[in-house]
């Protein structure tokens, strides 16, 4: 790795929020000034400025070039795998702290706050300062959202000092980072030796001490390491020609030839999947190993599907519990409790529809339709429509919520009333014969403004339109 001289730093502190483009242009060529490394220090800069703060914050930390810094963890599904960690391994004692609407029992259809022990309210303080590496307003907010769990309370030391992770697949070492600071034993494994060097002084710079780097190959060590706590695995999705690929055997390392011995190394191995992927076919295809599945988004748009594989506690293969999260709207599942998805027919449309409901990113990936039902007191609006409808509004959906002003057809009449001389709409369609582009050409209407239009289909295969306004 090239570390930056007096110059190249310089530059880059000089000229880290200007365009990287025009400096390529313009910036003149000083004695001793490495340029290429200078630009790259500012590109993934201004990319962590957003997307890892508490490491732009961080003095001292080099970044790779443009493709893996584009490609890596945000600071926010790094986080919540360290919390998924840390809640797993926690003592039996705590209560399990992540935020969720499940309450006592899926049957609950109202919010119960999470009720922490003494103990528990410890660990979820001492884990805010432990990660708390910038004392900016927007660091904070990350904080508060993801609640890690750490503790340095005399029975949380003996606990957390017996604690050992590696994480196989290193790479640029976001995951890692968060990872390792809930162990004292954390071992970073990478076949690229630039990546090791870049994760050596990284970690460094951000005072993990107990971080340990390995060059060599993770399938490998995993064969000769001895037993561990936990153990992270991130397959890399491209093939041998550099063409993306979703499928976990086509992956590498392939998990499933990965699965007994992984299960034999450590207590729990979260591995980081592709969002694209059937989350029920990767649960059956680990045949009964799957203890959790996280469907983890962020701005509503799915990140990532992390599978959590344990030994079986009982004879019997258990269903393992959903956790649907979109940045701080959680909730979590059952998975054998509703295993159908959606109860076409099970329950009729209230007689007045006041609200729309459209679910975020996660409970779609989920496809949890039955439960979002039950727990908050909405119908489907159809079958595979994935909209829903009250009569009252409803607190805390985990989705956009909208005001319905009007339900019409898609005869002239019905559009003509429905429009009412709008020129301006935003439009979504779902379960639906036209797409958006088609029906905003049909309906002749330009994009954005506060009018929001649905193009779905009802209960009874009625094609409608619903004009609403947010709320």
């Amino acid at each position: 790795m090239t570390i930056m001289n007096d110059e190249t730093r310089e530059f880059v502190a000089m000229h880290r929020n200007e365009d990287v483009r025009e400096l390529a242009l313009k910036a003149k060529r000083v004695e001793g000034l490495d340029l290429p490394l200078a630009l790259d220090q500012i590109a993934g800069w201004q990319i962590a400025r957003k997307k890892l703060p508490q490491w732009a914050s961080c003095e001292g930390i080099v970044y790779p070039p443009h493709i893996s810094m584009e490609q890596c963890s945000s600071q926010f599904t790094a986080q919540y795998k360290s919390e998924i960690a840390q809640t797993l391994l926690a003592p039996a004692a705590t209560v399990r702290a992540r935020v969720s609407d499940s309450g006592e029992s899926d049957n609950q259809t109202t919010k119960s706050e999470p009720q922490l022990s003494d103990s528990a309210e410890s660990v979820m303080q001492t884990a805010k300062s432990a990660f708390q590496l910038s004392d900016s307003p927007e660091s904070d907010t990350q904080e508060m959202k993801m609640g890690a769990w750490m503790s340095d309370s005399p029975e949380s030391d003996t606990l957390v000092a017996k604690r050992a992770m590696v994480d196989l697949t290193g790479g640029f070492g976001v995951d890692f980072s968060y990872l390792a600071r809930g162990f004292s034993q954390a071992t970073y494994v990478e076949r690229q030796r630039h990546l090791c060097d870049l994760a050596e002084h990284n970690m460094a710079a951000l005072g993990l001490d107990q971080a340990r780097i390995v060059c060599g190959d993770g399938v490998e060590y995993l064969r000769q390491m001895g037993p561990v706590d936990f153990i992270y695995l991130d397959p890399a999705r491209r093939d041998e020609h550099g063409s993306r690929t979703y499928a976990i055997e086509d992956c590498t390392p392939n998990v499933f030839e990965l699965r007994d011995l992984l299960l034999a190394k450590s207590q729990y191995t979260l591995v980081k999947l592709s969002p694209m992927l059937d989350w029920r076919k990767a649960v059956a295809d680990f045949d009964g190993t799957v203890r959790e599945v996280h469907i983890v988004a962020t701005g509503n748009e799915c990140k990532e599907l992390l599978l959590v594989l344990g030994q079986q506690v009982h004879e019997e293969p258990s269903a393992p519990r959903v956790f649907c999260v979109n940045d701080n709207q959680r909730i979590d599942y059952d998975s054998a409790a509703y295993t159908q998805g959606l109860r076409i027919g099970g329950k009729p449309l209230p007689e007045v529809k006041n609200y729309l409901y459209e679910p975020n990113a996660s409970i779609m990936k989920a496809g949890c339709f039955d439960l979002v039902e039950e727990r908050f007191g909405v119908t489907q609006v159809g079958p595979s429509s994935h909209l829903f409808v009250s009569a009252t509004p409803v607190a805390d959906f985990p989705g956009r919520g909208f005001a319905i002003e009007a339900i019409g057809g898609m005869n002239k009449k019905d559009i003509k009333r429905l429009l009412n001389g709008t020129k301006q709409a935003n439009i979504a369609v779902r379960n639906f014969p036209l797409t958006a582009p088609q029906l905003r050409k049909k309906l002749k209407l330009a994009d954005g403004g506060p009018v929001y239009l649905f193009g779905t289909t009802m209960q009874g295969c009625d094609h409608v339109l619903l004009r609403t306004s947010k709320i």
